[in-house]
């Protein structure tokens, strides 16, 4: 998962506006298939986000607006379970705090149950 954690930390240090929305789709996919299997209270909810952000990222024009609203969310939601983590909590936590500062909170936004039921990528086995 280090990979991972750099990845992602790398495209945020850059600015995820440099990032290109394929390769952000990319890196969310493959945190979905890292948190398929934790059973973490929350981790559902960060799946149902990441869900719905692959979506977004992956629209010929994504929705900047709800884009920034979904990295908030979801940076917000990782600081809550980095404590919960059995590994990586220091990653994880600045992780959440990067995401959180990325983003744009938005407490009006609409949860996007419809992404988390058909995640794109299948569970990695083992």
């Amino acid at each position: 998962m280090a990979v991972k954690f750099a990845g992602t930390m790398n495209a945020i240090n850059r600015g995820l506006d440099e990032t290109k929305p394929a390769k952000g789709a990319d890196m969310v996919e493959d945190w979905e298939a890292a948190l398929a299997d934790v059973d973490v209270p929350g981790a559902k909810g960060i799946l149902r986000d990441l869900g719905s952000l692959r979506k977004q990222l992956e629209k010929d024009t994504p929705d900047e607006d709800r884009v920034h609203a979904l990295l908030h969310r979801l940076g917000v939601a990782t600081t809550k379970i980095a404590d919960k983590a059995d590994k990586s909590q220091d990653k994880l936590k600045a992780l959440g705090e990067a995401l959180t500062e990325a983003g744009e909170d938005q407490p009006d936004e609409e949860e996007d149950t419809a992404a988390a039921a058909a995640p794109k990528r299948a569970r990695k086995k083992k």
